[in-house]
């Protein structure tokens, strides 16, 4: 490992006159300074970022040079540079950002840092240290509200949402198949973030033979879309910080154990392949096998009040005139009971399915509406015998 001792060397390099002048200027002004960072500086300020630069911080500034960035395929910059493209830019130059101050002496203990984008830069120290494939070519210029490491790179942050990059993968054909089934596709696409321990399609195979196919029946929809949000807890939640906690929240409500066994980590028994996968929107931890939640216990009276809430709610929704949105209230609850399976009579759940199957199919949002009211009065009424 080469030991960071030629910082005087550096800062008279950026053409700073000594530590003690840098530690008068913040971060942006440090690197103006300098002369070699005149692009970053065009950069941030394309995208309204210098204010924040300039701001108390504490920031730690992996500074790319203006070599760096010639490095970049020609009409990169001029095109990041342009108004429309303002929110990928911005997402770039946050990128090199990591909240504090993070000396050299702590930067080669780190494998990975956490930057104000969201996602995490890989750091290795073995000959010289790289940030992701950057090298650091100097370091701990000190600033008035940070420091600043430079290197000969733009380090680029994930640009592919989770689907995408799932897809990209080829190996999650089967959870792919599955979240469109389920109606999860769009959402792990656009919102987030999220973190997904994703099972592969060696995992899904392990699954008694038929379940896959039974679960990506219309009328499993509800059942598939509780075992896939098993799978996803909202925020970015890297391997550290899962074993850390040593369980997690996820969508569907249950919560998943994070255990350490020797050098094998697992998420409840399923064994953690490969960890820390960026996306734009969120992370992917995969799996070795398919995570059944724990089955959901639910009594008569419970369901009734389900029912009884889902009507407060969307009865003033349809009587102003948002026939959709009371809709969704009444789908959202009958989907949300279908999760209990077998603590509910067959008839009742069988007769949710179908009455959900219609409603999916019915465009009217009134008519939608008045269907699913019906389906859960009837089941209302239905519980009131089993109490």
């Amino acid at each position: 490992m080469k030991k960071f001792s030629h910082i005087f060397a550096t800062v008279l390099l950026l053409g700073v006159a000594n530590v003690a002048t840098a530690e008068k200027k913040d971060i942006v002004d440090t690197a103006v300074d300098a002369g070699s960072f005149k692009t970053l500086a065009a950069a941030l300020n394309a995208a309204d970022l210098i204010e924040t630069l300039k701001g108390d911080g504490p920031f730690t500034v992996f500074a790319p040079t203006d070599e760096a960035f010639a490095k970049l395929p020609a009409g990169t910059v001029k095109t990041l540079l342009k108004p429309e493209n303002k929110d990928q830019l911005t997402a770039i130059l946050t990128y090199h950002v990591v909240p504090g101050d993070v000396r050299a002496k702590q930067v080669v203990k780190l494998q990975g840092a956490t930057t104000v984008n969201g996602q995490r830069i890989d750091i290795a120290a073995d000959s010289g240290v790289q940030v992701d494939q950057a090298n650091v070519t100097a370091t701990d210029i000190v600033c008035s509200n940070g420091v600043i490491h430079v290197i000969d790179q733009v380090i680029l942050p994930a640009s592919d949402n989770l689907v995408a990059t799932a897809d990209n993968a080829g190996s999650f054909k089967t959870l792919l198949t599955a979240a469109k089934a389920a109606g999860l596709a769009d959402t792990l696409s656009n919102d987030g973030p999220f973190t997904i321990f994703a099972p592969t399609d060696e995992a899904f195979a392990k699954l008694p033979e038929g379940t896959v196919a039974s679960l990506l029946k219309p009328e499993n929809k509800s059942q598939l879309a509780a075992i896939l949000k098993y799978h996803v807890v909202s925020g970015r939640v890297y391997s550290d910080d899962a074993v850390a906690a040593g369980e997690a929240q996820t969508l569907q409500g249950s919560k998943v154990k994070v255990n350490v066994s020797g050098k094998t980590n697992r998420i409840n028994k399923a064994k953690l392949l490969s960890t820390d996968i960026d996306a734009s929107n969120g992370v992917i931890n995969v799996i070795d096998q398919v995570l059944l939640p724990p089955e959901k216990k639910i009594s008569a009276r419970e369901a009734r009040h389900m029912i009884r809430q889902a009507v407060a709610k969307g009865a003033p929704l349809f009587n102003a005139g948002h026939a959709d949105a009371c809709a969704k209230v009444y789908m959202t609850t009958m989907q949300e009971m279908l999760q209990y399976g077998d603590q509910m009579p067959t008839e009742i759940t069988s007769r949710m399915q179908q009455v959900i199957s219609h409603a999916e199919h019915t465009s009217c949002a009134v008519k939608r509406s008045w269907a699913l009211r019906h389906g859960l009065d009837q089941a209302y009424y239905q519980m009131a015998e089993l109490e």
